[in-house]
Order: structure tokens, then C-alpha cells, then sequence
């Protein structure tokens, strides 16, 4: 009988913590490799079999689709007038509108060596990871111009995100979280598990997994959201977003929240 109690009072948590579930393609939710939501309420799901990145309105009705011929990796949709695009594989920064139309693409082969990873800090500048030369490079690409350049004694490879704020270099592994300096001397090392990107929002620096989203707080990571079991979880400036048993569900951000 205890049990039962237990799964009936875990059922009406969750179910009163959800705001709401989204009526989507489950065969879209179940083959979707990364989650992003503006703060419009759009949601896009990116496949990485096909290469698509797909854009859905808040009732689920598809607005817009990219399809590209090599591996990409969108940045954020926080701007969905300008949302940044990476292919290592074609050494390529794309930029797309609102619908999904390109932008912008500059070719890298022209100006670095190897590129490993971009990260487009504003509408005129990205900092990028120059894997030739050991390098950080912030480039002015209205300008065309590399503004500074410092060498950094870290590993190229399988870098999975990675940010720049406030002369702090944030390098994301698969299961750990480098900070340096311009100097490349290490700051902090925090263990991560099954870790898919960063995120800037105002002073604050999230590192979104699989399943749990956290924050930098000083010299800790503060875990502020969980969902157990979930396929992808990510959020926008009012909700948390949680892929579940190939269904979306939406819950309120109020406070920290773990979902069982």
C-alpha cells in the first residue's frame, strides 16, 4: 500500500508540476538529436541522421526546415532573427533568419587553418579555436579581421561547446568543463555526465546534459533542473522543455525542479 501511495502522490506531482504536454511527430521527438527553444515559444528539433533542423511553432505546426549536405551545429535560437550554424566538416559559419533562410556564410579555409569550434558572441564578432595553430582567435567577421589571438595549451579534440565571457574561455568535454584564462591557465574543472552544451544567459553560465541543466555558481555547479529518464531537456527564459518517452512536456520556471 505504501508504494501505491507513493505512485499515486509521484503521479499528481508531476502532473501538476507540468505546465503542459505538446501534441508532436513522435517519431520526430524519438530520432532528434538536440532540443532548442526561443524565448517566442518555438521549438526546434535538430536530426543529425538527415542533417535537418526543423522549426515548430508553440502548438507543434512546422514553421520552417534546413536541410545541409554535412554535420552542423547550431549555436542558440536566444536571437531566432540570426541563429549561428558550425560545420567543422566544412570549415563553415552559416548564419539563418527566422525562417530558416541563410544568412551569411563564411568559409574558414580562406582565413584560419583548422578549425575546431566557433562561438558567435555578438552580431559582429565570433571567437574561434584555431586546432593548426594552438590558437583562440576573436574575429571581427563585419570587418573581416582577427582583433587578438592567444595561444592555448589545451586538447582540440572532441571539444563538444565551448564560450567566451568575461576573458574566461569555457571548454566542454563529454564528461568535464575546462575554464582558462587568456594566459591558457586553468581556473576550474568541474565533472559533467552526458553533457550536449553551454549556454550564456545574462552573467550566468549553464551547462545543459542530457537530462539535468546547471549553473556555475562561484566555484560549484548548482543543479537548478532535472529530469530523470528524459531523451533531451532544455529551456527558454520562462520554461523548462523535457523530451520524454517521445513526448514534450513543458514545465514552469519558478524554482529548481527534479522530475522523476
Amino acid at each position: 500500500m505504501l508504494n501505491i501511495a507513493k505512485t499515486i502522490c509521484l503521479f499528481l506531482f508531476c502532473s501538476l508540476a507540468a505546465q503542459k504536454t505538446l501534441t508532436f511527430d513522435t517519431f520526430r521527438l524519438e530520432t532528434s538529436k538536440d532540443l532548442f527553444v526561443d524565448d517566442y515559444g518555438n521549438i526546434y528539433l535538430y536530426q543529425n541522421k538527415d542533417f535537418s533542423f526543423i522549426k515548430f511553432d508553440s502548438l507543434g505546426k512546422q514553421q520552417a526546415k534546413l536541410m545541409l549536405t554535412l554535420p552542423f551545429r547550431i549555436q542558440s535560437v536566444q536571437n531566432p532573427l540570426n541563429i549561428p550554424s558550425f560545420s567543422e566538416n566544412a570549415q563553415e559559419l552559416k548564419f539563418f533568419d527566422q525562417n530558416l533562410n541563410e544568412i551569411q556564410t563564411l568559409n574558414f579555409r580562406q582565413k584560419f587553418g583548422f578549425i575546431s569550434a566557433a562561438y558567435v558572441e555578438d552580431l559582429q564578432q565570433a571567437w574561434v579555436l584555431d586546432e593548426s595553430t594552438k590558437r583562440l582567435i576573436q574575429y571581427n567577421f563585419r570587418d573581416d579581421r582577427a582583433v587578438h589571438s592567444f595561444t592555448m595549451k589545451i586538447n582540440f579534440e572532441n571539444i563538444r561547446d565551448f564560450l567566451v565571457f568575461e576573458k574566461k574561455v569555457y571548454i566542454l568535454y563529454d564528461d568535464h568543463l575546462l575554464v582558462y584564462n587568456f594566459k591558457s591557465e586553468k581556473i576550474l574543472e568541474f565533472a559533467t555526465q552526458d553533457a550536449r552544451k553551454l549556454r550564456r544567459e545574462n552573467n550566468e553560465i549553464l551547462i545543459i546534459s542530457k537530462s539535468t541543466i546547471r549553473k556555475i555558481e562561484q566555484q560549484t555547479l548548482k543543479t537548478i533542473f532535472t529530469a530523470e529518464n528524459s531523451q533531451i531537456v532544455d529551456k527558454n527564459s520562462a520554461t523548462y522543455f523535457v523530451i520524454k518517452e517521445n513526448k514534450l512536456y513543458l514545465y514552469p520556471i519558478e524554482k529548481e525542479v527534479e522530475i522523476k
